[in-house]
């Protein structure tokens, strides 16, 4: 009876969040598509694509870790792929950071295929804005979001040592850790530690500035700061969140432990491609674009741009070249260990196998 309320209850709250995560977005649509193009977004309706995008995006992640944590089949998943409830986590966090990169790659190419065509430098699309509200939010849910991952793999000792086999917060050792635990008390006391948020401020601060930043300043830039500035080029801004998917597949992938499969190697060149064009060539072929709309060379068309504008582009461009260069090293490194490997095994095999040595032979040797 305990059993048939319990799964009750499970399925009310994840329909509960599926129809939140639905709706928000229906009602974030509805706000927008019913306007010309060259329309603007006033404040209020901007809110309110704010609060529904935090609603979305919120309810997405608690929903997939429902479904993960709590049915049938993503509890044989966790088994199969021996992830602890940190991992699952993650695993969440990095599948709605894929969907927002494709709700952003959505609204750049929408951009980019009416302003750019028609006048560069002035014609713009209320989608630029209208996801500048609704993804802005993105980016606070996710500093939240990956506190919350930041917490289980601290409760669960993942960031401690990914050997030591501990309790989860729910008691369920075996399924928090995927593993055969040994049930010897020493090795499975509870572990309650939850660390408070400003010490995961000093844990990450990298990605939380980043976070800041982005949905702060550049928020800014697209709504208030641009003056009348068109819309192609933030177009091309949205787009470089091409690569995202690939790189959030790319975390999947190893947290599910197949980093050594032809689907890893894949996704990492499809990554580093994607990349490449879209985070390190785009900002360059704006210029481009720029410098062709003002019918004047490249390089003045870059000296002419606003100090603040050229600050912009390096604080963008810069740290791509540098990621760019650490995924090409890596990437050269697993092609290279994977032949080196390939090499090693096919010299250490013999051409012609012998027979199989007897036991007492064996038993000489060792």
């Amino acid at each position: 009876m305990i059993m048939i309320l319990f799964q009750g209850h499970l399925r009310a709250s994840m329909f509960a969040l599926a129809a939140c995560n639905v709706g928000s977005l229906a009602v974030a649509a509805n706000l927008v598509l019913t306007l010309d193009p060259e329309d603007r977004i006033s404040v209020k309706r901007g809110l309110a694509l704010t609060v529904l995008g935090f609603a979305y995006f919120a309810s997405l992640f608690e929903l997939i870790n429902a479904a993960a944590l709590s049915t049938g089949a993503g509890t044989r998943l966790r088994h199969k792929y021996r992830l602890s409830c940190g991992e699952v986590f993650d695993i969440s966090n990095k599948m709605v950071s894929a969907v927002q990169a494709a709700l952003s790659c959505v609204t750049g190419a929408v951009v980019v295929a009416w302003s750019c065509p028609r006048d560069f430098l002035r014609t713009s699309h209320f989608m630029s804005e209208a996801y500048a509200w609704f993804g802005t939010s993105y980016f606070f849910y996710d500093i939240w979001s990956m506190y919350m991952v930041h917490v289980q793999m601290c409760s669960s000792g993942d960031y401690k040592s990914k050997a030591q086999k501990k309790v989860s917060k729910n008691g369920d050792a075996s399924l928090s850790m995927g593993d055969n635990l040994n049930t010897d008390m020493n090795q499975a006391k509870p572990v309650s530690i939850r660390p408070t948020f400003l010490e995961y401020c000093k844990y990450e601060p990298v990605i939380l500035m980043h976070h800041l930043f982005i949905g702060g300043f550049g928020f800014l830039v697209i709504v208030y700061l641009r003056g009348d500035l068109g819309d192609c080029t933030f177009g091309f801004v949205y787009l470089m969140e091409l690569s995202t998917p690939f790189v959030s597949a790319r975390g999947v992938l190893a947290r599910l432990r197949l980093k050594h499969t032809r689907w890893y190697l894949v996704n990492g060149l499809l990554m580093l491609a994607t990349f490449f064009l879209c985070r390190v060539c785009s900002l360059p072929y704006v210029c481009l674009l720029h410098s062709r709309a003002l019918n004047i060379p490249y390089l003045q068309a870059i000296k002419s741009l606003p100090t603040g504008c050229k600050i912009s582009i390096c604080i963008l461009l810069l740290p791509q070249l540098y990621w760019f260069y650490l995924m090409s090293a890596g990437a050269i490194r697993m092609l290279v260990g994977g032949q080196r490997s390939t090499n090693s095994s096919a010299a250490s095999t013999p051409a012609t196998p012998g027979p199989a040595p007897s036991p007492a032979t064996a038993v000489k040797s060792s």
